[in-house]
């Protein structure tokens, strides 16, 4: 059984690696050890998550996939969820979220019988964990919107200020040919962020194929 740890943040601007300490102290006190940390900077609500992905793809049947909180795998709508859900599943991948404590047992080896009935409380506790990270995110981006709008009715919305050196960087690395890989590695930015650029600059360069030299 390898263990293997999963840190998401939503954005490069916040730090992942935040929950790396309360994971590892977590698998200490129970004798375990962590076999790899996957780190990403994605979405909750996408399940384009090549991190998320290449750590299931690693594993083997009964290896744990361990979390900080539910939110951190899941704030996926129902659809999503239900495809992650069978993913997991049919890996025989499971979960242990520090937030879940009926989950904590599914680190220990118990009888088949035992084992399969903390399986389905803790898939239950999971579908109500992950629905209500789901109604989180969905209210937040309301509140986000309606916030947005009122600002923008009043004439004060100005937008999210550009890291236009930071963007630059990127885009010098992705025009010298850089792995995307590489580039989330050295710079920390979302997979989002990189299609937005690599977009730029190809939009620039067409600008450029018409628009005479002086």
């Amino acid at each position: 059984m390898f263990v293997r740890a999963y840190l998401r943040a939503s954005t490069a601007e916040q730090n992942a690696s935040r929950a790396k300490a309360d994971l590892e102290s977590f698998a200490n006190e129970r004798g375990l050890r962590i076999a790899a940390f996957y780190v990403e900077n994605e979405s909750g609500a996408s399940l384009q998550r090549p991190e998320l992905f290449r750590l299931l793809s690693d594993c083997h049947a009964g290896d744990i996939l361990l979390i900080e909180q539910v939110d951190r795998l899941s704030r996926l709508n129902a659809e999503d969820w239900d495809k992650l859900k069978a993913e997991l599943q049919s890996r025989r991948v499971r979960v242990v979220a520090l937030d879940l404590p009926t989950s904590w047992m599914m680190t220990n080896t118990t009888d088949e019988m035992t084992s399969r009935m903390m399986e389905a409380l803790n898939g239950m506790m999971l579908d109500m964990l992950a629905a209500i990270a789901r109604k989180d995110y969905t209210d937040r981006r309301r509140r986000q919107q309606q916030g947005i709008a009122k600002l923008k009715a009043e004439g004060g919305y100005k937008g999210r200020k550009e890291d236009t050196e930071r963007n630059e960087a990127i885009m010098e690395m992705l025009r010298r040919g850089d792995s995307w890989n590489h580039i989330i590695a050295a710079s920390g930015c979302s997979r989002s962020t990189l299609s937005r650029l690599s977009h730029r600059i190809k939009a620039r360069n067409d600008v450029a194929s018409i628009t005479p030299r002086k």
